[in-house]
């Protein structure tokens, strides 16, 4: 009843892959839910039942078998084809391959697709089981769809329907592949591929004859080839092929992400293939060492038996509509990735399994990847139908990505044991199952058969024994969320975990992301529109006490809109120079979040339309191969150098500690030696930490041109910054502009926002700090129009914290 009219008398044009929200809006029968408010009035859209209708002619062959497709349904589907019921669905994250022997005929056929509310599916299994503790009050525990689709701490609610991956129909004869699992393993001196695979052969005398399977692999060195014949009677193999001194694929920083190309075909004896698989491979081995030790017990990622500190973020879908992510989308966002010096991405459990355009560009790109199985922040029973989906998809999913080098760790969950142990749950579960069995039991068991060669984890976070907190800092990998929700980020500097996670601080999006989002006027940090594009609870009081603690009131949004951002920027920076600084105790640091999948006010890097906040520019620094970090230890001040490249780093660093006027009060030199994959600690001269006047003094550390450290003796607040006084030339170039800044006072934390004038400019850097008289210079790019060259010189435009 809720469906408007003009939308339930209309037949809408279908894309497929796609979904009824973005059928609806190409229609234009909705506005755009990005927009505004107006994801509140398209609630309808997920409790409303949807039909797609597909006529297509066939001339079909005799004797061959055609299967319906379909490699991403949304969610309750039922399939019929000419009247006939052909298949059902009730996962999102599976495959599913429906048999059309009757129901196809020559000539016209008619193709329908039902799909029933998930809401209304999730509320009546959720009345069946019991409800179960969630992190928020929608009932994603209850069917297996994406569960931030029923709205997050970052996400808009929109339930979506539809089929989201590509469908088809496939013809074969006599056999096909059922299900190849390969094995892909290496030591010192070859690799090997050892598969197993299972085929489906036509019913009746068609498919019982012999067939001869061939495998190989090739290439950049040497390869290897194999075949053999299975009888008539036999429908499952088993090959090994063994590849000598092979090249290896290392991640970012470490070596060439190399490939080899594996080939599986299926043929008749007098040499007809009937099915081919063909996939990309990589040689490398991967352990998790949990070995203890007397801070607690490890959790570092070894690839080729080389430790890797993670510099790493958390990936969740980029787009509220998954289907619009096609691989340019994902070509840009792990670009950015690489750019800000990342090596590993997250991929969080209340998302999908991404397509394999993701990984395969991770695979090429070096980038690791660690995968949740989808199971988030709830939870989960363990009945049916509900078990049975769970298994199918989890063994579906891990055959599907086991062959990509950059896949390295499988974990259970996001956050449900530590909900268990945490959050009231277990009073509230009063003994229903809440997803132990597929933590500890299912999901290690699917593993062991089908993809042994990768560790798993059961939760994140997960401290590595059942009996010990699940987020315990000295034990396994930990989820830090109190500095966000209740201290200041500091407060991040207290904390000696082993591998942190998650962690992170929200900002609002590029200016002309918001703008394009909502159209209040004025625009204010509490107008309704940005107030409905921040879904984090108390999300604004939050960013209000982050700046409480650091700056004045800001004076306008202006104001507030560039404290903000640097307030996360500052804050992320501060938690990944501790973390990295307690290098080898700590060896991961994952943000979250890179991304965002709407315009939003989040913790993401890159927001909704893909622009850069300044955070992620404090990520290409602090997550660079060589770090320079001032840090506060009890014994006072230390240096740190750290050196995750492959080649020892051996320098002189020069530590003077100014007044803001740039004047040298006193100085320290070190010859640093920091060996490749290591960090040094040198403590600082009392000479140099100790400050005269802390509101007026700083300390800067110095390794030539190459790399900077900086240290205030207080918060901003405290501090008797000069007014900010500077010279500022523009030269224009191609597209773009060249601001070159001279610093006649000191300028902390310049930032230039160009998307303020042109939404398709961007910049080349930001948070720059100059000392008096030294000079920096931002490069403008995307220009589409001209701009008023004097405007790239001023506030909003060009502003720092002196402002």
């Amino acid at each position: 009843s809720d469906v408007p009219a003009e939308v339930a008398a209309a037949s809408v044009p279908a894309t497929v892959p796609g979904c009824v929200h973005t059928d609806l809006l190409a229609a234009g029968l909705i506005p755009d839910p990005y927009l505004d408010d107006n994801e509140e009035r398209l609630q309808w859209i997920g409790r409303a039942d949807w039909r797609y209708e597909l006529r297509f002619g066939w001339d079909r062959d005799p004797g061959e078998q055609v299967d319906l497709v379909c490699a991403g349904l949304d969610t309750l589907a039922t399939l019929t084809l000419n009247g006939q019921q052909v298949g059902t669905s009730a996962n999102m994250h599976r495959r599913h391959r429906f048999p059309l022997d009757v129901a196809l005929r020559d000539g016209e056929n008619l193709l329908q697709v039902r799909f029933d509310s998930a809401y209304r599916y999730a509320e009546a299994l959720r009345g069946d089981l019991g409800d179960r503790p969630a992190a928020y009050p929608r009932p994603y525990a209850f069917v297996r769809k994406m569960a931030c689709n029923f709205g997050w701490d970052w996400g808009p609610t929109l339930v979506t329907a539809g089929m989201w991956r590509p469908v088809g129909l496939h013809r074969w004869r006599v056999a096909r592949f059922g299900e190849v699992v390969p094995r892909v393993t290496v030591d010192a001196v070859e690799g090997r591929v050892d598969l197993r695979v299972s085929l489906v052969r036509q019913p009746g005398p068609a498919g019982a004859r012999p067939l001869v399977m061939t495998a190989e692999v090739s290439g950049p060195t040497t390869g290897a080839r194999g075949h053999l014949v299975l009888p008539a009677d036999r429908d499952t193999a088993a090959i090994s092929l063994v590849v000598s001194n092979p090249a290896r694929w290392w991640p970012r920083g470490y070596g060439e992400p190399t490939r080899y190309r594996l080939r599986v075909t299926l043929a008749t004896t007098d040499g007809v293939e009937l099915d081919a698989w063909e996939r990309r491979i990589g040689f490398r081995s991967v352990r998790l060492d949990t070995s203890p030790d007397r801070h607690g017990t490890r959790y570092t990622l070894v690839v080729n038996d080389l430790p890797v500190f993670v510099r790493g973020v958390n990936w969740i879908p980029d787009d509220a509509f998954v289907s619009r992510v096609d691989r340019p989308r994902y070509a840009a966002r792990l670009t950015q990735a690489v750019a800000a010096n990342v090596n590993y991405l997250r991929v969080w459990g209340g998302g999908v399994y991404e397509s394999d355009d993701f990984y395969d560009l991770c695979d090429e790109l070096g980038l690791l990847v660690a995968q949740d199985f989808l199971f988030a922040c709830a939870a989960y029973p363990e009945e049916q139908p509900i078990a049975d989906e769970v298994a199918a998809e989890a063994r579906d999913n891990v055959l599907r990505l086991a062959t990509h080098p950059s896949l390295v760790t499988w974990t259970g969950n996001n956050e449900n044991v530590w909900g268990w142990h945490d959050w009231d749950w277990q009073s509230r579960l009063d003994g229903r199952t809440w997803g132990a069995g597929y933590y500890f039991e299912l999901l290690p068991r699917i593993l062991s058969e089908l993809d042994p060669t990768r560790p798993y984890w059961p939760a994140s976070p997960y401290s590595g024994d059942r009996d010990r907190h699940p987020n315990d800092p000295a034990h396994g990998s930990t989820h830090i969320w109190d500095v966000w929700n209740e201290r200041d980020y500091l407060h991040y500097r207290s904390y000696t975990p082993r591998f942190v996670a998650e962690f992170g601080w929200q900002a609002p999006p590029a200016y002309a992301t918001l703008r394009r989002a909502v159209s209040d006027r004025p625009l204010t940090p509490d107008s309704p529109g940005v107030r409905h594009h921040q879904k984090a609870e108390d999300g604004q009081l939050k960013l209000r006490r982050g700046l409480d603690r650091h700056f004045a009131p800001p004076r306008d949004f202006d104001h507030w809109h560039y404290l903000t951002q640097l307030t996360q920027a500052r804050a992320v920076s501060v938690a990944v120079e501790h973390f990295r600084s307690l290098r080898p105790v700590c060896m991961g640091a994952v943000v979250w979040q890179l991304n965002d999948c709407w315009p939003v006010t989040s913790w993401a890097a890159i927001d909704g339309d893909g622009r850069l906040k300044p955070v992620w520019y404090a990520l290409r620094r602090v997550f660079a191969d060589r770090l320079l970090t001032i840090q506060p230890r009890p014994e006072g001040l230390t240096l740190v150098a750290v050196n995750e490249s492959a080649t020892p780093w051996e320098t002189l660093v020069v530590v003077s500690r100014r007044d803001f006027d740039g004047r040298s009060l006193a100085d320290a030199t070190f010859a640093i030696e920091v060996a490749a994959r290591s960090a040094v600690t040198l403590p600082l001269p009392e000479r140099v930490a100790e400050p005269e006047h802390p509101t007026r003094e700083l300390l800067v550390a110095d390794v030539g041109e190459e790399e900077r450290a900086w240290w205030f003796f207080g918060v901003d607040r405290d501090l008797e910054y000069p007014a900010a006084r500077y010279d500022a030339t523009v030269e224009p170039v191609p597209g773009g502009a060249r601001v070159t800044v001279t610093a006649r006072t000191l300028l902390r934390d310049l930032v230039l926002y160009p998307d303020r004038l042109d939404p398709a400019a961007t910049v080349d850097r930001a948070l720059v700090t100059l000392l008096p008289g030294e000079s920096t210079t931002f490069t403008v790019s995307g220009l589409t129009s001209p701009v008023d060259p004097q405007a790239l010189t001023r506030p909003p435009v060009l502003r720092c914290v002196n402002d």
